[in-house]
């Protein structure tokens, strides 16, 4: 064999690898389940990879974070938009002259899709996780850098290529109108390559109200690829849908094409948390259990403390004085001392005093006094 057969060889070898992987289909559980991702697709062992559980006690408050701003997602005009099913969830494109803005860059929308997860008593099917806490569903709208790069397919390959905003689902009630707009025309795409087209909606409404309060790290696309080029936000308020809507989302899709004698329903089409490996995570507000006080409010605890000190300091002065105030027999009067009784020496001076005064009358001389026996 020459050298020019052994280099086609090897390059036939190099293009029919190359094929096979890209036309890998991954699942999440199963064969070509989460823990394989890596050996097919290597982004999906980094250490920048997504989804991650925000841990409020590490995360780290940065109040110059702007507020989320949704760019035309209410103003989708007359186009209809096409809804399909791919096998691993329902997804939606969106026009690209949506956007977010309060990011770096400017970045423009590609698409929505949601994860879930099988029904089960205990929520699971979100992706992220705050605390450790999942919840019942999770959607993503996906938005690439329009300012630096031309196309998704070029941006998605850069660290800073794209932008993902993240909506945890939780259940409720109360039907919820704007998911509707979604749930309500999944029975007809019910297996994996349908598609349909639904009347255009306020993309805004599928958003929580307070958009200033979320948490923000660098991450990666949740499923292979898995790209480490995701700067990620993910709100800290829940939507809610109904239990009904929650089910036909669980139920109603099948991974596998129509016509498939054994149909796989779609459920947990949601990745583990990954390792969050020294990455830090953003918070755009302060925690519950955190008290942020105003100037006015440190200002009247200030005076209060001062008050509190010097009305303990008239107590403690006043009660100084009238201990000193008290009389020390008061006080103790064990030691003041106890009469002394008369004794024979005391009798026998009474006696020479006696003498001494009647001598003194007399005139004579006084006589020693004799001493008792």
């Amino acid at each position: 064999m020459d050298f020019g057969t052994s280099v086609l060889l090897i390059l036939l070898f190099w293009l029919g690898t190359g094929s096979c992987a890209a036309e890998i289909d991954w699942t999440y559980s199963g064969q070509m389940g989460q823990p394989q991702w890596s050996e097919f697709f290597p982004d999906c062992g980094g250490s920048g990879q997504s989804p991650i559980n925000m841990d409020s006690a590490q995360t780290k408050y940065e109040p110059r974070l702007a507020v989320v701003r949704p760019l035309g997602y209410s103003q989708h005009g007359n186009e209809p938009f096409t809804l399909s099913n791919n096998g691993h969830t329902v997804i939606m494109p969106l026009p690209n002259w949506m956007g977010i803005g309060g990011l770096p860059w400017q970045f423009s929308a590609v698409q929505l899709h949601l994860h879930w997860g099988n029904g089960g008593s205990v929520a699971t099917g979100s992706e992220h996780t705050i605390n450790g806490r999942s919840t019942a569903a999770e959607l993503h709208i996906v938005h690439y850098n329009s300012e630096l790069y031309e196309n998704v397919s070029m941006a998605m390959t850069q660290r800073d290529g794209l932008a993902v905003l993240g909506i945890l689902i939780e259940v409720g009630e109360e039907t919820n109108q704007a998911y509707a707009n979604i749930i309500n025309y999944l029975s007809r795409i019910r297996h994996a390559g349908q598609k349909v087209t639904i009347p255009a909606f306020d993309i805004q409404t599928l958003l929580p109200k307070d958009l200033r309060s979320y948490y923000r790290y660098n991450g990666s696309l949740t499923t292979p690829p898995c790209y480490q080029s995701v700067l990620w936000t993910v709100f800290q308020e829940t939507i809610k849908l109904s239990m009904t809507q929650l089910v036909k989302l669980e139920t109603l899709l099948y991974t596998s094409e129509e016509g498939d004698s054994q149909p796989s329903v779609l459920q947990d089409n949601y990745r583990a948390t990954q390792p969050l490996n020294q990455r830090v995570v953003l918070a755009s507000f302060q925690h519950r259990g955190v008290k942020v006080y105003t100037a006015g409010e440190i200002s009247a605890i200030v005076m209060g403390s001062l008050c509190g000190c010097v009305g303990l300091a008239v107590i403690i002065r006043f009660i100084v004085k009238t201990i000193r105030s008290t009389s020390s027999w008061d006080v103790l009067p064990s030691v003041r001392p106890a009469p002394q009784s008369r004794s024979k020496d005391m009798g026998k001076a009474l006696k020479q005093d006696m003498a001494l005064k009647t001598t003194a009358e007399s005139g004579k001389p006084a006589e020693p006094a004799q001493s008792e026996p």
